[in-house]
């Protein structure tokens, strides 16, 4: 008989002034490698979402859950924080250009881009080497992001493929070995 060990949560602990900088946060964590999404969603209005997202996880295999954070001043926050789906499309080698395209700011993200929708209208970019097509499960706001986590309700690959690359503030297109 397996037997399952009682998890217990936590409350919440006092916090102490931390002791790096910001600076300091920010280069060690730029030298952790990671994958390069396009989260995607559409509003209430119809009006389609998407921008390019790094924090992206496996979180649970039963059932099946990913993370990814948002920072709170996001101008995409609204719709995110209220739709009920929303797709998470991860990038290969050949879409930098598409990465770059989703994290500017003050254009129209989805332009020339291929595109279809996916459950409850989240896009679903074409050529995306994996889609995960989520429910908005759950929300936390933990200091300036919001981590979401999502229930995969649909997931597709592309076998093969190699993945875009982000680490130390630039794009790595090359094969991994």
């Amino acid at each position: 008989m397996n037997h399952i060990p009682q998890v217990h949560e936590l409350a919440a602990l006092p916090s102490s002034p931390p002791h790096v900088t910001q600076s300091e946060f920010r280069q060690a964590l730029a030298q952790f490698a990671t994958g390069v999404t396009v989260v995607t969603a559409c509003g209430p209005d119809g009006a389609v979402v998407g921008l390019t997202a790094n924090s992206f996880n496996s979180v649970s295999l039963e059932p099946p859950l990913v993370l990814w954070s948002l920072a709170l001043r996001s101008a995409s926050m609204q719709v995110l924080r209220s739709c009920s789906h929303y797709a998470i499309n991860v990038l290969g080698a050949e879409h930098e250009a598409l990465a770059r395209q989703f994290a500017s700011k003050d254009v129209d993200r989805f332009a020339g881009v291929a595109w279809h929708s996916g459950l409850a209208g989240a896009p679903l970019i074409a050529g995306a080497i994996a889609h995960f097509e989520c429910r908005n499960r759950s929300r936390y706001a933990e200091g300036d992001h919001l981590i979401f986590v999502g229930e995969v309700e649909r997931c597709s690959h592309l076998s093969g493929a190699t993945p875009l690359v982000y680490q130390a503030s630039r794009f790595f297109t090359g094969a991994l070995r």
